[in-house]
Parts: C-alpha cells; structure tokens; sequence
C-alpha cells in the first residue's frame, strides 16, 4: 500500500565527484550529529532552483564549488521532522575544496564509489552513486 506522507519536505542535494589517479572518486560529509554518512542537501530555498538550492548546500555543508550535469539524477525519500523528506539528485563535478566554509565542522571524506554507496542508508541514493560512471561517458 501506497501512502503519500502528511508532511512533504522538498529537498536538493549532489553527489559531488572528481577524478583522481583515474579513479572516481565521490564526496560524503556527515550529518549534523556525526552519526550517518551523507550527501550535501537541504531543503530548496523558495528563491532558488532546486539545482541551484544543491549547490548552495555543498559549499555550506560541504565547502565545495564546481559544475552541476544536468538533468537530474533521480530522487529518494527518508523520513525525518515528522514527516517525509523527498531529496532530487543533481551530479556535481568538483573544480574547488575549500579549506574554510560555513559548516566546517561536518567530516568530509573523498571515497570510491563502491564505499561510499556503502556508506548511504537509502537504496535509492546508493544506486544513484553507483550509476555515476555509466553518466560520464
């Protein structure tokens, strides 16, 4: 059974990447209780995009800039707040890290794919992660 969530929190993030020794490499931070591995998102500010919400959010979060690759990824859902949490995926190629940023104190860590998709808890987002060599090529 089919149940649409009383409380729908729209959310934006990326799965920021970068290629290092020929290797692809993806970008987790953690989350604000160091308890679990993440992407970088939010909520998506009523005066932006949502792709443009993601970017805002990893250099918050994860103090990094680069380029968005479009369209989007996908989407996944997580509870929290009460309610039900819908998160739209961009990619996100890394061209800056920044050694300052608003959230600093978020973990940041450069994985491989197949670590970080370990590390997610949604099953959606993990294949997301997974797919991002087959949306390179």
């Amino acid at each position: 059974m089919n149940k649409t969530p009383t409380w729908m929190f729209i959310q934006s993030g990326v799965i920021p990447y970068r290629c290092r020794h020929g290797e692809l490499e993806v970008l987790l931070i953690t989350s604000r209780k160091r308890k679990r591995w993440l992407i970088p998102k939010g909520i998506v500010e009523t005066w932006l995009s949502p792709k443009d919400s993601a970017v805002k959010e990893a250099w918050e979060e994860a103090g990094i800039l680069g380029q968005v690759i479009q369209p989007p990824l996908g989407t996944y859902q997580y509870d929290k707040w009460g309610g039900t949490c819908r998160v739209e995926v961009f990619l996100l190629q890394v061209e800056t890290v920044l050694e300052s940023w608003p959230e600093e104190w978020r973990d940041r860590q450069w994985l491989s794919l197949e670590e970080a998709a370990s590390r997610v808890d949604e099953a959606e987002l993990k294949q997301m992660i997974l797919a991002v060599p087959g949306l390179l090529t």
